[in-house]
């Protein structure tokens, strides 16, 4: 258990950040899914830069890597080219 004020503070505030950072990564995972599973060209090409969006935020918070980020939007790209 936390001994300092600042400790309980730290605690409390990681795990908001926490359940932000859950929230906001499980949203982005959710919209690249519905990218991939779009059919429609002309709407996955409305989608696109949302979700490349999305994944630039995760990136800048540290959330994701920004290797990942960048193999999902080549392949999302590559996804949305063939169609």
């Amino acid at each position: 258990m936390a001994n300092h004020k600042s400790a309980i503070k730290r605690i409390r505030s990681n795990e908001s950040k926490r359940l932000r950072n859950k929230y906001q990564h499980k949203t982005a995972r959710n919209a690249v899914r519905a990218l991939r599973e779009t059919a429609n060209k002309k709407e996955a090409n409305k989608k696109l830069p949302l979700v490349f969006a999305m994944l630039d935020k995760l990136v800048k918070k540290n959330i994701i890597h920004k290797n990942k980020a960048a193999n999902i939007k080549s392949s999302l790209q590559l996804k949305v080219n063939s169609l």
